[in-house]
């Protein structure tokens, strides 16, 4: 039995030695939501979502009303925006969680769910994000604040775009259609 598990473990360095497969879907995670409460991803099975990094102070902060309004056009047909606040990218995101909440509502009136504060890079990203950048198809390191990735109704990441790429934009609105 000892040499199973070594043998077992070893085939798979990138995952904890507590977790020794990858999770197959994002359903598997729970996190918690800007107000503390712990809220499993599998509250969203069955929708197309969208996970995004996101900042206060960033060049790309402006995009929070974009991704509102992304929010608004689609959630009626099944798509939902995720945000997920960090501070890993030039400090960009100093504020509290009730302050991101204050800030958000009142700046850009999100209404899309929003999680606690985490680290989606260096040396302990959350789980979500060791997932999304190291056991996906679309696996690589986060560039910047408002990188987003696109999840399909079974719970799979399909895709990724660049922090650059505007939520409205003609290439990624075209791919959410195709999505929903």
């Amino acid at each position: 039995m000892k040499t199973y598990l070594k043998n077992l473990f070893a085939s798979n360095k990138r995952s904890s030695p507590l977790r020794p497969f990858p999770p197959k879907t994002i359903y598997e995670f729970s996190l918690r939501d800007i107000v503390g409460v712990e809220t499993p991803l599998s509250k969203f099975s069955g929708k197309v979502l969208m996970i995004v990094n996101v900042a206060s102070q960033c060049g790309n902060t402006p995009q929070y009303a974009g991704l509102e309004r992304l929010y608004e056009l689609y959630r009626e047909k099944g798509f939902e925006v995720l945000g997920f606040p960090s501070n890993d990218f030039g400090a960009q995101e100093p504020g509290t969680n009730s302050e991101i909440r204050e800030f958000c509502s009142s700046s850009y009136g999100v209404q899309f769910p929003l999680f606690s504060k985490i680290n989606v890079k260096g040396t302990d990203p959350h789980p979500l994000y060791r997932y999304l950048t190291t056991e996906t198809i679309v696996a690589g390191s986060v560039r910047w604040n408002f990188q987003k990735y696109l999840v399909d109704r079974k719970g799979n990441v399909v895709d990724r775009f660049a922090p650059t790429t505007l939520p409205l934009s003609n290439e990624l609105v075209a791919r959410i259609e195709k999505l929903l």
